[in-house]
C-alpha cells in the first residue's frame, strides 16, 4: 500500500535499522509526528508465544498511570444498582435485555464492554458480534464483574486491554504525542513490566523478540528488546 508523502519524509529523517532505547525512540516519534491531530503513540510487541495453544495466549488489562489521552466509550451490561452505579461513573450505554438488543441490531458506539455476572448469559449470545471486535467482557480483564462502576472509573482513567493476536503480536497504546516525553516514557515502561509478569510459563526461548514503538500515521521505531529496563525511567 502507498504510503504518505508525509511518511515518506518522516522515514528519511531517522535510521531505520538502528536499534533505540526507550528514551530515544519517544523523542524520535514525538519529532517525527507532523499530522494534523494529536496522534496516538502505540507500541507493538512480537512475544515468543504460540497462541494456537490456550496457555500461551497472553492478555488482560494494565493502567496507564498518565492515562491514554483519549475519551473512552463504554457500554456496561447491568440491571438495577449495578446499572445504576455504573451510569453514575460515567458508563455511555448502560442496560440489560435493552441494550443486548441495541447491539444486536448494530449499535457498536463503545470501545469497552463491561458485564455482571449474573448477565453474561444473556450477552454470551452477542459473541459473534463482539467476539472478532475483542470487545467481549472476560474476567481475565476485569470486563465480567459484580462492581462496573469501579471498571467503568478505570477504564475511563487509563486501563487498556491487551492480547496476543495469532501471530504473537500485542499492541498498546501509551499516550499521545501532546504527552510529555516523561509522561510517555512511564507509561510505556508499565506496559513493558505488565507484559514481563504476564509471561506464559510455559513460553520457551526469547519472549520479547521484537518491539516497535509508532504513531498513528508515523513510521515504526524499533527498540532494543533486550534492553528494555525500568532504570530508564
Amino acid at each position: 500500500m502507498a504510503k504518505g508523502k508525509r511518511y515518506e519524509d518522516a522515514v528519511k529523517r531517522f535510521d531505520r535499522d538502528h536499534y533505540h532505547t526507550a528514551v530515544e525512540s519517544i523523542d524520535v516519534v514525538k519529532n517525527l509526528a507532523k499530522g494534523n491531530f494529536d496522534e496516538t503513540v502505540e507500541v507493538a510487541f512480537r512475544l515468543g508465544v504460540d497462541p494456537r495453544k490456550a496457555d500461551q495466549i497472553v492478555r488482560g488489562t494494565v493502567s496507564l498511570p498518565n492515562g491514554t489521552g483519549r475519551t473512552v466509550r463504554i457500554a456496561v451490561f447491568a440491571a438495577g444498582e449495578a446499572a445504576t452505579a455504573a451510569r453514575e461513573a460515567g458508563a455511555d450505554h448502560v442496560g440489560a435485555d435493552d441494550l443486548v438488543a441495541q447491539v444486536e441490531g448494530g449499535m457498536l458506539d463503545f470501545d469497552v464492554a463491561i458485564a455482571t455476572p449474573d448477565l453474561m448469559p444473556m450477552v454470551g449470545k452477542l459473541g459473534r458480534v463482539l467476539g472478532p471486535r475483542g470487545l467481549m467482557p472476560n474476567p481475565k480483564t476485569g470486563t465480567v464483574t459484580a462492581d462496573p462502576a469501579k471498571a467503568v472509573g478505570e477504564f475511563k482513567g487509563g486501563r487498556v486491554e491487551y492480547r496476543t493476536d495469532r501471530y504473537g503480536n500485542v499492541h498498546v497504546p501509551v499516550g499521545k504525542v501532546s504527552f510529555d516525553s516523561d509522561a510517555l516514557l512511564h507509561n510505556f515502561l508499565v506496559v513493558v513490566e505488565e507484559l514481563n509478569r504476564a509471561k506464559p510459563a510455559s513460553a520457551k526461548g526469547r519472549y520479547m523478540q521484537k518491539v516497535v514503538l509508532s504513531t498513528t500515521h508515523g513510521p515504526g521505531i524499533k527498540l532494543d528488546p533486550l534492553k528494555l529496563t525500568v532504570t530508564e525511567r
